[in-house]
């Protein structure tokens, strides 16, 4: 991975290896596509990240042997248990060996399983903000 801050996407993306741009141009392309229009594409940790009505949904970056998206949480962990078991694993982290092609079909619902778990979040802290608001009317 390119060290120092970067920028934008565009600018992380120039700074990285040849070698790892196409594979990190793929997850790129693969996780706009499976995101609602209104995602939000942001630097955040000094890597390329995605957000949807202000929740991060997804990360993504590139390392000398492959490329990583996170946080792969224990939920979507589950989830996709038997698609994930060929790839290397750590706490969050799913990386994909640059040797092999990037599984595109299976970032994809990654990321639709990640944003609907950031959906669910965003929903969770309106509630809440109503049911206070609510509680604070109600106060003489």
């Amino acid at each position: 991975m390119a060290k120092g801050k970067t920028g934008s996407v565009d600018e992380y993306l120039a700074a990285q290896p040849e070698a790892n741009r196409a594979a990190l141009e793929l997850l790129r392309a693969t996780i706009r596509k499976a995101l609602p229009e209104r995602a939000e594409e942001v630097i955040s940790y000094q890597i390329p990240a995605y957000k949807v009505d202000g929740e991060r949904v997804v990360y993504f970056a590139g390392w000398k042997q492959h490329v990583s998206i996170y946080p792969v949480t224990a939920p979507a962990a589950a989830a996709f248990e038997q698609e994930l078991a060929r790839y290397e694993k750590s706490t969050g982290t799913v990386r994909f060996p640059l040797s092999e092609a990037v599984p595109v079909r299976l970032v994809s619902r990654i990321t639709k399983f990640l944003a609907g778990q950031a959906a669910e979040r965003v929903a969770a802290r309106a509630a809440k903000k109503a049911v206070k608001k609510a509680a604070a009317k109600k106060k003489p």
